[in-house]
């Protein structure tokens, strides 16, 4: 059996060392939830702010699309940031006084390290002059409430693996998963036990040595896929479960 685990492992490490030197994927990301908007009031004036998740193209169709929908209003100011080093950022005040809309809504993705989304706050004159202080709190504090409303996802590349072990073993690696930063995506019960286990890419190799070692050797370790998964993400990074 051990003997069985440390080929499984020797071609597990070939393999995944040979990947990571031909990829250059992200070990996580962080973007919005799903599209959304939300709506404030402040001095009379309405700001709207509609956020989508988007690619390069999709962000200027989607800017073009609200400013179509809201002809009337007397702005429509957007940034977005595409790419995973954010290698594309936009912005435009739309005509309010330069820097006090478009800019301080990029800074507000930037500062959330957010990747792939576009925002666009519309807003309807109420009468009252804010001032550039006033703007660029109001077209900030209109997006940072429609990033909260929505939610935002963090995406982390992992490693699922299929750990083989027999009946008598499952309660240990179940205390074990419980307790640990791996995810147990499923259980599978046949002759013997399946566990289908999600583990951060970069953490592989620990878990696999923490399992070897929890069941004295007792497993069998098959390699899958290699994607992202996202979870819940605040402000704190405090993560849930897999959605």
């Amino acid at each position: 059996m051990r003997e069985k685990v440390a080929i499984q492992l020797i071609l597990f490490y070939t393999d995944f060392i040979t990947r990571e030197k031909d990829t250059h994927m992200l070990e996580s990301y962080i973007t919005v939830k799903q599209d959304g908007f939300s709506e404030i009031e402040i001095k009379k004036s309405r700001f709207i702010c509609s956020v989508k998740r988007v690619t390069s193209e999709e962000a200027k169709a989607f800017i073009a699309a609200i400013k179509k929908e809201h002809w009337k209003a007397n702005h429509n100011c957007s940034a977005f940031v595409i790419g995973e080093k954010n290698d594309i950022q936009r912005s435009s005040d739309d005509g309010e006084p330069s820097g006090t809309a478009g800019v301080p809504m990029l800074e507000v993705l930037k500062k959330k390290e957010l990747i792939n989304v576009v925002a666009v706050v519309t807003r309807y004159f109420g009468g009252i002059k804010l001032g550039t202080g006033g703007l660029i709190r109001a077209y900030s504090h209109a997006l940072s409430h429609t990033l909260d409303e929505i939610g935002l996802v963090i995406g982390k590349l992992q490693q699922e693996l299929l750990i083989t072990i027999a009946y008598p073993l499952l309660g240990k690696a179940q205390a074990f998963l419980e307790h640990s930063p791996y995810t147990l995506k499923e259980t599978i019960y046949t002759e013997s036990i399946q566990l289908i286990c999600l583990v951060d890419e970069q953490a592989t190799e620990t878990f696999i040595a923490e399992m070897t070692d929890l069941l004295n050797g007792q497993l069998t370790i098959e390699k899958g896929a290699t994607s992202y998964h996202e979870l819940p993400f605040n402000e704190k990074g405090a993560q849930a479960n897999d959605i």
